[in-house]
């Protein structure tokens, strides 16, 4: 059993193959057609049979509640509800058919129930029955229209036309006709609706209506097969037969038409009959006569003849007389064929048949029955063939038309006797050339093709003289007219010549007919003014012309206008009372409209013929007719004459001047006569006549008068002189008296009601549409009118505006009229005026619409002038309460017309446009969402008005408009422009807070939190169909098939904004779960667009390139989501469908083929086989991005001034909803317009073609402005969207996804690939950027890949990692060129380049590796020898290529570092350091010094102190200058790290800017108020105390280094160094005295006792030139650093050294990373290590023998720790400057530093043990490692495990190192420390002379370099044999021990050898040895 209805599914997939075949031509469509024929061919056969029921099949159905029933595509059987089968059966005897297809039906119903919501399944079952059937008789219709015939073709293929040919031919053999006759017979909409009414089978109005519109569809389409049959081929002669049999029984309608079937019917009849295409001489001729049976078969003229001539009478005599005409002109025709002698006998009959025809009054028959029938004019080749009947009889039967007009003549001449003797006329009168005339008056006027048929009644030749009116038509080929044309416009002439009265009025609606249309008006035109006297004759014998001329008639007119204009009495009411004395007949009266109309007809259609009859001196048509309707003629003349006006109104030439004789005539009184008392003209015609009368022919067509002059010209200063000038009389009339008044007038026919609504609400709606705000409306004027002053009027648009804006009666009429259209449209039945109040509803929904538009500038001018009005804005007065239904329904009102969007797509979409203007206004959306799910019923009603719009299937996207331009719209572009506006209503709703009308229309909870909702396909859970649904079947429609979603090719642009919504409801946080999930599960959307990428328009590359923006950016978040949620299978199918580059086996969009793909991991999809590879779909999407632009040339401008232009443009940009800066082209045009109409003089008249083509042409050009600039952005766009998506892989997805290997060479793809693109010549420069941003990601993600995998050691052999070294080279290569193609601009730009370059020379920076002590083994040789690693390799080939780029790079890269934008500039130094870093043969850093870059950067240091002293203060603006200031002292320390480069700084004066900073000076207060200096974690800004810090420790780090580099020059950069040291000494030695143990204050005074250990020595005062004064000072400052640099030793190596361990370590907040504590104490022993080189150096300065050394140590060996505290002259002093320290600190130090030594062994040893069994680790010394690197909670768990031993091994080697360090600082402050201590016991113990005991009280030893002699003077010998003791008991044995175990233990793993051992030998012999 099939669940889509056998008796619909496949049929509507039938149609839909069919219509693809033959409507839309796609290809490969003939294979599909021919098997669905063969399939379906039975259904055809047996046309609408059901099949038959049975008793096993009701049996088996009504089994399937207890077994159960199997349904296809179900597995196993389905139990079904009683209801349900009991329905079923219902169905089935309803339409006696099949248990089972019922039963189908019904569950097809239940299934497409949220289509039709409000109906139950049994009623959409009903639906789906008829519309099966309907599916059936339109694939019949079309194929049979496909078929080759002899009336029209449709340009098929000949292998699909053959295969229908075939096919249908079959079909008729089986009996085709007479099955659908009497199916035509049978089914009734009538009929049936008794039927389903029994049943209860019919539901609401629209349900009713529906099936009522399917059921006759079906007969139509049926009875149209016949038709198209008989137009392409003819039938046989029983199918003819048959086919006159069956219109024997028709009978008409009540008015006496027929319907459209049987007319369908009866013009297949009259094609069957018809030979007139025989005349065509075809190449197909011969064929088609072989083809007819009329020539070929005797016996079926002769069967068709005899039913004709001798048949019984139908029920209907004039379709008797019709067909049997319709025979006579046939056989006529045959008779003059050459093969119709042989049917002599039937052809002489012709003309008994025709008089037969003619009694049956065949003419008025056709003109009641046949055009009276509203679908005739819906066929345009019903048209063609009625055509061809009238010709043919006049052509061919023309005696037949000289006896009706001899006929005609002898009747007149009976009716004049008659009316002389005053006598009845005769009643047997006939009228046949009445009613032909008539008939052709009445078939010509209408012509919806625009065929222009009636040219075939005028023959060119006639008026070839009058080629001055010919204008456009002299292109007509002269040459000898055809002879029917001669015999017809000769039948038009003649039959006017000598005409009888009684023929005058038919004979003008002959013309009237014939006359419209562009050439046939003009024809006539001419005809009438031939038709006139000679020019000679005078006026009063005008009359001898022909009485059908415009002489005639004018002159007639002026007669009339002088009798009648001599009866007006005085201007008193009485003459609208009383009858006139001489009045015009009835007659006259008919004459008079039937002339007006003809003169309508022609004016309206041709301009030459309004201007010459206009301009006519003699006849004046419009003054007097403006003269006529002054007099007392009845109303009904009155508009026909102001229609005829009207039509002259259409050339402004002709309003300006109608609109001045208008006001002079006061046709409607705009000026009151002194003293009158009551108001004349117009309106006391509607109040007093038309409104007694109760029809209003003269209001409607003043209202059209007005409406067409308003259209063509609108003159400000009309009136001007009699009154206060302008429209506003007329605007107060229309709205007063016409508008507010018409809902309560008496109307006789009812039509007439909205006509007059709509007549005046058109001409509101033109008004409004063509007001532009101006800031003079709102400024009150005034103007003299006859010596008084009074207030001016303002423009009609200005009225109209503050009207709408008012809660006033125009606004609430406007919105009770929208009420009465959408509750009369709601009951689905036609009534009287339906059309009419349409249309006014319509114009009601544009003005609503256009005052929403301009209501914002008008309420800003309004605000301006200051002016005392009040105006609200529309969308607050649209929630106003209706004054009918006491609700505020006003909104919900104007959404109600989606709701009939398929009988209205105008007024739905004026609705949704109004929708989308409302949507803005965040505080209405909540209202309106309540209004619209206040009532259940309204609000599904409006959710399935907007689901229609979407749904759709006929809107169709027409080409791009240009902007603004207004052009007639077919109904599927008013129906796509429906979508787009509610498309644009979700996306602008969605961005505002919920609760929004979006997430209304979307299906989203409203009363509940919106991440609630849980989506669900339509009818599952009672989920409505929504209109996320309808675009998602928008979206999915055709996305199975390879072609990718139908969508982006038929709609590009809808597609956009269908995307949009999308990623908008993915992007938005609230809606993003529900809908994610939604698209994930139940539609699998993404995966099934993205394999269509990339999407290709062709003419639409905006549109596609947008369509692929929002895919991609939706696709990124799909990816982020679902590697968040750890949703891997989803994130894997996703990755290999965008970078897989294998081919696919096959195309499929299976779930099947989904999940096994989901298993392989990627890792499979890059095997190096030898497939080919395809593109990887991220590639081809980006190729599908062309990253050239044609810009347009620069505009050629003859008459306007190029910069007044562009500058007229610029002021005419406006930034665009989709946030593109454009112009706005209608403003422009009109600016420009403005211009060109300011010009005065002839020469501008002149020239005004030429400046109309030169505006034209600025308009294209900005027209195409506006198109480079759309395309631009949506370029950017996609290429972003393209960027986060690759960014989104790259990081955000799990890495194991990717192995590094194929990451590698995806990064190198898509690297390469986006070089080449951005490198080429044409690129636009607006899309560098977001490469450049590409760019950096790109390469910052392959470094890291490449880093990664070294540390796995999984390096290549040969390559450098995965990625070959020569796929390296270019991509550097690639990167260098586009850093130099940016050229001197795009710094920024270059920033992110410079950044990738950075990452890129990563690579090859060499990863840290763990120092094991153990190098020594390998010797110097064997090193220098080792072949050269990867890194160096890749470095060294990375420097040549940035080499062979010579100086251009180099001059690019120095430029940016010296200036510019600040985060480029810090890139450039870190680059140029990079490089430097590199550079071994100093190219780079030679062209730095040679080029005075170096000198510009060091010179800028002043420029940055200013900056910098404002960066101290406790809240400064930006930390900007620091980090510039810290980029630029690295980049000089880098430089300085070379001997070279740091005499270069040297002399480039880098101390001297250093020492004239200020910044040193301004040391901030250390933060004392906070405990231990801990620092707040809470804000992102350092201290003001680390700021200093940060900008002091680099000035420290390159000074030390400089120190360093010049060796060899030492000391003239020491003494420069020096020289800053004195100059900041204050702050320095504020440091050295600090208290601050911080970590930060550590490092500082580490890297201030390097520089002073190697600065404030006694030789370097001697270098520097300095006179005696100032080398005392500094020798003063150089002392102090001394004593301030032993006092420092005194506390960090002393007793205190444990306390500011503790205090530092406190300093370290928990949230810092581990190494904080490893840094604080590297400083601590680096300040130790150079305070005791520092001793050193100043001991082998001043000598190089111990007895003439300085002393710095007192000669007391306590440690501190071990002081007796009673000892005051011993203790520690708590001044620094009190005592010298003692000998005792050394040994303190000495000793403490063994031991820290073989601590810091111990746990270097311990990690590295680790680092060897790294796999070996517990989780949790893994966590605690990785710990100290990454910080946060949860972090570490959350990593991947290999990115956790990653950190591991980094943290292991980190500590190794560390420890490595401390150790070689512990050894080194061991070797020093026992130097110093040899070299003070050598000195006291062998040199120094004792004193007397009693002087050891005196104050201080003096370690200066010249007071030795005082020193020894104090030492007395107690003292001596105190410290000999002391040193022997302190450097026991055991201290020996260590101390030569140290050196065992650090110098066997290092080529450096200690003196550690022969020192502690010296020192053990000196304290042993007695003192001689």
């Amino acid at each position: 059993m099939l669940a889509g209805a056998s008796l619909w599914g496949p049929l509507k997939e039938l149609w839909e193959t069919v219509e693809g075949a033959v409507w839309r031509k796609q290809a490969e469509s003939v294979h599909l057609l021919d098997l669905q024929l063969k399939k379906h061919k039975p259904h055809f056969l047996k046309l609408f049979q059901n099949p038959p029921k049975s008793s096993e099949q009701r049996e088996k159905v009504r089994k399937a509640s207890s077994e159960g029933i199997a349904i296809q595509g179900q597995q196993g059987s389905r139990l079904l509800p009683e209801q349900l089968l009991s329905e079923a059966f219902i169905l089935s005897d309803l339409f006696d058919l099949a248990e089972l297809a019922a039963l189908e039906l019904l569950l097809a119903g239940e299934h497409q129930q949220p289509h039709f919501p409000g109906l139950t399944r049994g009623l959409v079952a009903v639906l789906l029955y008829w519309d099966g059937k309907r599916c059936v008789a339109n694939s019949l219709r079309t194929l049979i229209q496909s078929r080759h015939g002899k009336t029209f073709t449709l340009d098929l293929s000949g292998e699909l036309v053959s295969l229908t040919t075939r096919f249908t031919d079959e079909l008729m053999a089986e009996g085709l006709t007479k099955r659908i006759l009497m199916l035509v017979s049978d089914i009734s909409v009538t009929g049936e609706f008794e039927r389903l009414q029994k049943e209860r089978g019919l539901g609401n109005e629209k349900h009713r209506k529906e099936v009522g519109d399917l059921i006759k569809e079906c007969r139509q389409s049926l009875a149209e097969c016949l038709f198209a049959w008989t137009c392409q081929s003819p039938l046989s002669k029983d199918d003819t037969l048959a086919l006159i049999g069956h219109l024997e029984t028709v009978t008409p309608e009540a008015d006496g038409s027929l319907d459209s079937v049987n007319l369908a019917l009866v013009m297949a009849l009259l094609y069957c009959l018809d030979v007139s295409f025989l005349e065509q001489a075809t190449e197909d001729r011969e064929d088609l006569l072989q083809a007819l049976p009329l020539l070929t078969e005797r016996d079926y003229v002769s069967a068709v003849h005899t039913r004709l001539v001798e048949g019984q009478s139908w029920k209907l005599p004039g379709l008797q007389a019709l067909v049997r005409l319709t025979w006579a002109l046939s056989l006529r025709a045959l008779s003059q064929l050459p093969h119709g002698s042989a049917l002599v006998e039937y052809t002489e009959a012709d003309e008994a048949l025709a008089d037969q025809a003619l009694l049956g009054g065949v003419f008025l028959f056709v003109t009641e029955g046949i055009l009276g029938c509203e679908g005739f004019t819906q066929e345009e080749f019903y048209t063609r063939r009625l055509h061809t009947l009238i010709t043919d009889f006049l052509a061919l039967m023309p005696m037949k038309v000289k006896q009706l007009r001899n006929r005609a003549d002898e009747d007149a001449r009976l009716v004049h006797m008659a009316l002389q003797m005053g006598s009845e006329p005769p009643a047997s009168l006939r009228k046949d050339l009445e009613h032909l005339m008539m008939l052709i008056g009445e078939f010509y006027s209408k012509d919806p093709f625009n065929l222009e048929l009636a040219l075939d009644f005028w023959c060119p030749s006639e008026s070839l003289q009058h080629t001055s009116l010919m204008g456009s038509y002299m292109s007509v080929a002269i040459q000898r007219p055809p002879h029917k044309q001669v015999v017809l416009s000769k039948f038009v002439r003649q039959m006017g010549d000598m005409l009888p009265p009684t023929l005058y009025i038919p004979y003008l609606r002959m013309l009237k007919g014939l006359a419209n249309g562009p050439q046939c008006s003009h024809y006539c035109f001419s005809l009438l003014k031939t038709n006139g006297p000679p020019h000679g004759e005078n006026l009063q014998g005008a009359v001898s012309g022909s009485p059908v001329s415009w002489e005639h008639f004018f002159h007639s007119l002026m007669l009339y206008h002088e009798n009648l204009r001599r009866d007006v009495p005085s201007t008193h009411t009485s003459q609208y009372r009383h009858a006139p004395i001489r009045g015009i007949t009835q007659r006259e009266l008919d004459g008079l409209t039937s002339f007006l109309q003809l003169l309508t007809t022609i004016i309206t259609w041709s301009e030459n013929a309004r201007l010459a009859l206009c301009e006519h001196p003699q006849w004046t048509p419009v003054v007097v007719m403006l003269g006529l309707l002054q007099c007392s003629v009845p109303p009904v003349l009155k508009g026909d004459v102001l229609h005829t006006l009207a039509a002259f109104a259409k050339s402004p030439e002709i309003a300006a001047s109608l609109w001045q004789s208008l006001e002079y005539t006061q046709i409607l009184q705009t000026v009151r006569a002194p003293g009158q008392r009551q108001v004349a003209g117009l309106e006391v015609e509607l109040n007093e006549i038309e409104s007694g009368c109760e029809e209003y022919p003269m209001t409607r067509a003043f209202c059209q008068l007005i409406s067409s002059l308003v259209e063509s010209a609108l003159p400000v200063n009309l009136g001007a002189g009699t009154r206060a000038p302008g429209f506003q009389p007329y605007l107060s009339f229309l709205r007063d008296a016409v508008f507010l008044c018409f809902p309560t007038r008496a109307y006789r026919r009812p039509a007439e009601k909205w006509e007059v609504a709509d007549a005046v609400l058109e001409v509101f709606h033109k008004l409004l549409r063509d007001y532009e705000p101006q800031p003079a409306d709102f400024l009150p004027e005034s103007v003299e009118v006859g010596g008084e002053t009074v207030a001016s009027h303002k423009p009609p648009g200005y009225s109209l505006m503050f009207h709408l804006l008012n809660d006033s009666p125009t606004l609430a009429l406007c919105l009770s009229l929208l009420q009465e259209g959408v509750r009369q449209l709601d009951t689905y039945a036609p009534f009287p005026g339906k059309k009419h109040l349409e249309s006014a509803v319509l114009h009601c929904l544009c003005l609503l619409d256009l005052a929403l538009q301009k209501q914002a500038l008008f309420m800003d001018l309004l605000r301006e002038s200051q002016a005392s009005l009040l105006v609200s804005p529309l969308e607050q007065l649209l929630q106003g309460v209706s004054s009918h239904t006491r609700k505020a329904d006003h909104m919900t009102n104007i959404a109600r017309y989606l709701y009939h969007s398929s009988t209205n797509p105008e007024a739905a979409f004026q609705s949704a446009k109004i929708l989308r203007r409302i949507a803005r206004y965040p505080n209405i959306q909540s209202r309106l969402v309540g209004d619209f799910t206040h009532d259940q019923g309204v609000s599904e009603k409006l959710m399935a008005g907007f689901v229609e719009c979407l749904d759709n299937e006929e809107a169709e996207e027409g080409l791009e408009k240009i902007e603004g331009e207004d052009v007639d719209r077919s109904v599927p572009r008013i129906r796509h422009e429906t979508q787009v506006h509610i498309l644009n209503l979700l996306i602008t709703s969605l961005e505002l807070p919920s609760p929004n009308l979006a997430l209304y229309l979307l299906g989203y909870e409203i009363k509940k939190p919106v991440s609630s909702t849980n989506l669900q396909d339509p009818g599952v859970l009672g989920c409505p169909r929504s209109c996320l649904h309808a675009i998602l079947s928008l979206l999915q429609r055709g996305s199975e098939r390879r072609s990718g979603p139908e969508i982006t090719q038929e709609a590009p642009h809808l597609a956009e904004l269908c995307y949009q919504v999308i990623y908008q409801l993915c992007a938005c946080s609230e809606t993003s779960g529900p809908t994610m999930r939604y698209l994930r599960t139940s539609q699998d959307f993404l995966f099934s667009h993205l394999q269509h990428l990339p999407f290709v328009a062709s003419g639409n590359e905006i549109a596609s390139l947008s369509q692929m923006s929002w895919l991609m950016k939706t696709a990124a978040i799909e990816l982020r989501l679902t590697s968040l949620n750890r949703q891997r299978s989803h994130t894997q199918r996703l990755l290999n469908l965008l970078l897989n580059d294998q081919p696919h086996t096959q195309h499929t969009a299976d779930s099947e083929f989904g999940m096994e793909e989901d298993s392989k991991s990627v890792s499979g999809f890059l095997h190096f086989d030898t497939v080919s590879k395809v593109r990887r779909k991220l590639l081809s999407v980006l190729d599908a991005i062309n990253f050239s632009q044609e810009v347009p040339e620069l505009l050629q401008l003859d008459f306007f001034e190029r910069a007044q232009i562009e500058q007229v443009i610029t002021n005419c940009e406006h930034v665009n909803e989709q946030g593109h800066t454009v112009s706005n082209v209608k403003l422009l045009h009109r600016v420009l317009v403005a211009e060109v109409n300011a010009l005065q003089g002839m020469a501008a008249i002149g020239q005004r073609p030429l400046l109309m083509e030169e505006v034209n042409s600025i308009l294209q050009q900005v027209v195409e402005r506006n198109r480079v600039r759309r395309s631009l952005s949506a370029k950017r766009h996609a290429l972003q969207s393209w960027r986060s998506v690759v960014e989104t892989i790259l990081t955000a997805c799990p890495a194991d996804l990717i192995p590094p290997d194929q990451r590698q060479l995806i990064i190198r793809d898509l690297l390469l690939d986006l070089h080449d693109k951005v490198l080429a010549e044409d690129t636009a420069v607006e899309l560098m950027p977001v490469v450049a941003g590409a760019v950096f990601t790109l390469t910052a993600h392959l470094s890291q890949s490449v880093l990664s995998e070294q540390q796995q050691g999984a390096g290549l052999e040969g390559g450098f990692a995965s990625i070959a070294n020569s796929a390296l080279h270019l991509i550097l290569r690639k990167l260098l060129d586009f850093i130099l193609c940016t050229g001197g601009g795009f710094q920024r730009l270059r920033a992110h380049l410079y950044g990738s370059l950075l990452y890129y020379l990563q690579i090859a920076q060499k990863p840290e590796e763990p120092d094991t002590l153990q190098s020594g083994g390998s010797s110097m040789w064997s090193r220098l020898m080792a072949p050269e690693d990867g890194y160096s390799q890749l470095q060294r080939e990375s420097l040549a290529i940035i080499d062979s780029y010579g100086t251009t790079l180099m001059e690019v890269v120095c430029r940016d570092a010296c200036d510019g934008h600040e985060i480029g500039r810090m890139l450039a130094l870190a680059v140029l350091d990079r490089i430097l870093s590199i550079d071994r043969q100093s190219q780079w850093l030679l062209f730095v010094c040679n080029s005075g870059y170096l000198r510009v950067l060091v010179e800028s240091l002043r420029q940055d102190d200013g900056a910098l002293q404002t960066l101290l203060c406790p809240q400064p603006p930006l930390l900007k200058p620091l980090y510039i200031y810290e980029s630029k002292m690295a980049l000089l320390t880098r430089v300085a790290k070379s001997s070279q480069g740091a005499v270069e700084l040297l002399r480039c004066g880098l101390v001297a800017q250093l020492v004239e900073c200020q910044v040193f000076h301004m040391l901030p207060e250390s933060d004392s108020h906070r405990v231990f200096g801990q620092r707040e974690r809470s804000s992102f800004i350092p201290s003001p105390l680390e700021r200093y810090r940060q900008i002091l420790l680099p000035t420290l780090r390159l000074l030390q280094v400089i120190l360093t580099s010049t060796s060899t020059h030492h000391q003239q950069g020491a003494a420069q160094v020096l020289q800053w040291l004195i100059v900041h000494a204050d702050t320095i030695q504020t440091i050295l005295r600090g208290q601050d143990m911080s970590v930060g204050a550590l490092q500082e005074l580490s890297l201030l006792t390097g520089i002073i250990n190697k600065t404030a020595l006694p030789g370097t005062l001697e270098m520097g030139d300095i006179n005696s004064t100032a080398l005392l000072e500094f020798q003063g400052h150089v002392g102090r650093f001394q004593r301030q640099c032993l006092s420092l030793l005194g506390r960090l190596a002393g007793t205190e050294r444990v306390r500011l361990l503790k205090q530092a370590e406190e300093s370290i907040s928990p949230g810092d990373p581990a190494d904080r504590r490893e840094e604080l104490e590297v400083a601590m022993q680096q300040i130790c290590a150079n305070i005791m080189e520092y001793c050193q150096t100043l001991l082998l300065q001043s000598s190089s023998e111990a007895q003439f050394s300085i002393c710095l140590f007192s000669p007391t060996a306590i440690e501190p720790a071990a002081r007796d505290p009673t000892r005051t002259d011993l203790s520690v002093p708590s001044a620094p400057y009190a005592r010298v320290p003692s000998l005792g600190l050394v040994l303190y130090l000495l000793k403490s530093s063994a031991a820290d030594f073989f601590r810091y062994h111990h746990s270097h040893r311990q990690s590295l043990s680790k680092l060897d069994s790294l796999e070996q680790l517990s989780p949790e010394e893994l966590k605690e490692l990785c710990q100290a690197i990454v910080t946060g909670a949860g972090v570490v768990e959350k990593l991947p495990s290999v990115q956790r031993s990653q950190l591991a091994k980094r943290r292991l080697v980190q500590l190794i190192n560390n420890r490595a360090k401390l150790m070689a600082l512990c050894s080194y402050i061991i070797e020093t420390c026992l130097f110093v201590l040899w070299r003070h016991l050598e000195y006291y113990l062998l040199y120094c002379t004792p004193t007397d005991p009693k002087d050891s009280l005196l104050p201080g030893y003096k370690a200066t370099a010249g007071g030795r002699g005082l020193g020894l003077a104090q030492v007395s010998q107690q003292d001596l044999e105190q410290l000999q003791g002391d040193v022997a008991n302190s450097f026991g044995e055991p201290v020996q021990r260590k101390l030569l175990e140290v050196e065992s233990v650090y110098s066997k793993g290092r080529s450096r050898y200690t003196f550690i051992q022969a020192l502690t030998r010296r020192i053990r012999g000196l304290v042993r040895q007695t003192k001689t």
